[in-house]
C-alpha cells in the first residue's frame, strides 16, 4: 500500500506502478464518481500530473491521461464538465506545498519510464529526466518517506525544469487501453427505448412506445454484435441533441438524426444521465477495441424468427405497408 492524498470528493494512493483513484459517496459528489468508485490508473496511461488554483480558496492536482488511455475519456471526447473530471483532485489550498511535492514525485516516476514518445521502449527519457532519480526508488513512489530531512523540511523538491519537461513526456495516443472500463452500469433508459449490454458481445435497444420514431418502430427492437461494430458516439444529454450512436463496421448509409437512427438511442427529459450513459459507452468501447476481428457469423434461426413476429406485429398494426413488410421479412431470412 502506498502513501495516500485525501482531497474533496476523492482520494489518491501512489503505488509503485499506478496511481489507484478512489471516489467518496456522498449527496455532494457527482453521481459519476460514485458509479466509477475506484479507478486504477498504470504510470503508463499517464502523460503528466499539474497543479493549478481552484476555486475558493482550493488547488486542483490534475493527473493528465495520455490519448487513447481509457475508454471513459475517449467516450467522452471532451464532453465531461470540469467538476466531473475523474483525473482531477482538489485539495484546500493549505495543501498546497503537500500537492506540490506529490506532482513533482509523480513528474519525477513519469520521467524515467522505459516507454515514452521520446524513442522506442527502453529509450531515456528527456533531457534533464535523469536529474530527478535521486527522488525515489526503482519501485516508483514508494521511497517517499526516504527522503533527506532537508528535503522534507522544506516543502517540494526543487524540480521546477525537469519535471516541467517531463510533463509532456508521453502524450503520444496509447496503442490499446491501458486503464479498465467501468464496471457498470449495463443498462440504461434513454428517451426513446433501454439499451443493454452483456458485458462482452452484444448490444441490444428496446424501443418505447412513447418516445421512439416511427423509423425506429418499423425497424424493430435491434441486437448488435459488439465484432460487428467498430465505434461508439457519446453526445452528452447536457446538451442539445445528446445520444449514444453504435457506428457498424463498413460504413453502411445511415440516417443523419440519432432519432431516426435503430443503431442510436436519444437522451432527454432526464433520460440517459451522464453517470449511467457514459460508462455504458465507455464499456462498449472497450469490448470493441479488443473483440478479435472475424467475420460476422450467421445470424441464429431463433433470433431472425422473434424479429419477423415482431415485424408481423407492425404490420398488423397498420405501422408497417404490406410492401415493407415483404422487403423486411426477405431482408431477414437472407441473414439465415
Amino acid at each position: 500500500m502506498g502513501d495516500v492524498l485525501a482531497g474533496i470528493q476523492a482520494t489518491w494512493e501512489f503505488e509503485s506502478d499506478a496511481l489507484v483513484i478512489r471516489f467518496d459517496r456522498g449527496n455532494r459528489t457527482p453521481r459519476l464518481f460514485s458509479v466509477l468508485r475506484e479507478r486504477r490508473i498504470p504510470h503508463e496511461a499517464l502523460a503528466s500530473v499539474t497543479l493549478t488554483p481552484g476555486k475558493r480558496g482550493t488547488v486542483v492536482l490534475h493527473a493528465v491521461p495520455r490519448p487513447g488511455a481509457d475508454p471513459l475519456m475517449e467516450a467522452a471526447a471532451g464532453q465531461l464538465a470540469e467538476h466531473c473530471d475523474p483525473y482531477r483532485l482538489v485539495l484546500p489550498v493549505e495543501c498546497e506545498t503537500l500537492a506540490e511535492y506529490y506532482r513533482d514525485e509523480l513528474r519525477a516516476v513519469l520521467a524515467r519510464r522505459p516507454t515514452s514518445a521520446w524513442g522506442l521502449p527502453g529509450a531515456a527519457g528527456p533531457p534533464g529526466a535523469s536529474d530527478t532519480s535521486d527522488l525515489s526508488d526503482s519501485t516508483g513512489l514508494s521511497g517517499l518517506s526516504g527522503l533527506s530531512d532537508a528535503s522534507a523540511t522544506s516543502g517540494a523538491p526543487d524540480l521546477a525544469d525537469a519535471s516541467e519537461t517531463a510533463s509532456a513526456v508521453d502524450m503520444t495516443p496509447a496503442e490499446r487501453f491501458l486503464v479498465a472500463p467501468p464496471a457498470g452500469p449495463r443498462s440504461f433508459k434513454a428517451y426513446d427505448g433501454k439499451a443493454s449490454f452483456d458485458g462482452h458481445a452484444e448490444v441490444a435497444f428496446r424501443w418505447s412506445w412513447t418516445g421512439a420514431s416511427s423509423e425506429k418502430w418499423k425497424a424493430g427492437d435491434q441486437t448488435f454484435q459488439v465484432r460487428d461494430l467498430c465505434g461508439v458516439e457519446w453526445r452528452s444529454p447536457e446538451v442539445l441533441d445528446g445520444h449514444l450512436r453504435l457506428l457498424p463496421r463498413g460504413g453502411e448509409p445511415r440516417a443523419s438524426q440519432p432519432d431516426r437512427d435503430p443503431a442510436s438511442v436519444v437522451f432527454g427529459l432526464g433520460y440517459g444521465p451522464v453517470h449511467l450513459s457514459l460508462p455504458f459507452a465507455a464499456a462498449v468501447l472497450a469490448a470493441i477495441r479488443t473483440t478479435d476481428r472475424v467475420p460476422a457469423r450467421v445470424a441464429a434461426p431463433g433470433a431472425v424468427a422473434e424479429r419477423i413476429r415482431h415485424l408481423g406485429e407492425l404490420h398488423q398494426a397498420g405501422l408497417v405497408t404490406d410492401e415493407e413488410f415483404s422487403a423486411k421479412k426477405a431482408e431477414l431470412l437472407a441473414e439465415l
